[in-house]
């Protein structure tokens, strides 16, 4: 495993999720699960958000069309979250959605909507 590849990662993984997340999910760090986080952190924030090529915002909108696409919801607004840190405006967002409606299905929509929601009452909540 690529020790800089994998420091890499975790620094985007916060600087897209939030140390908080980052931080809970790393204290259940243990024997079991302690290879699969490195793999996490290397592999999917290291080796592919760490490439480059694409901006943050690019792939924030493709995280969220795959993730609708297989009904992730907890993942979904993780990364939709992720989207707003990354600075996709609110209106960027709703299109993302509207498109996830149209390719993905209504159903998926609804659900991408309702989660879009809630993750931006918290967010704005957190701010208060």
């Amino acid at each position: 495993m690529d020790r800089e590849q994998l420091e890499r990662g975790l620094k985007i993984r916060r600087e897209v999720l939030g140390d908080e997340y980052v931080d809970r999910a790393m204290s259940n760090v243990d024997d079991f699960n302690r290879d699969f986080q490195d793999i996490v952190n290397d592999y999917c924030w290291g080796g592919t958000w760490g490439r480059g090529v694409l901006s943050k915002q690019q792939r924030s909108i493709l995280n969220l069309g795959m993730l609708a696409a297989l009904g992730r919801s907890h993942e979904f607004g993780l990364h939709f979250r992720g989207a707003v840190n990354n600075g996709l405006s609110e209106e960027e967002l709703k299109e993302v959605l509207i498109q996830i409606a149209v390719y993905c299905g209504i159903p998926a929509g609804v659900e991408s909507f309702r989660i879009a929601r809630r993750i931006l009452d918290e967010m704005k909540a957190e701010k208060a």
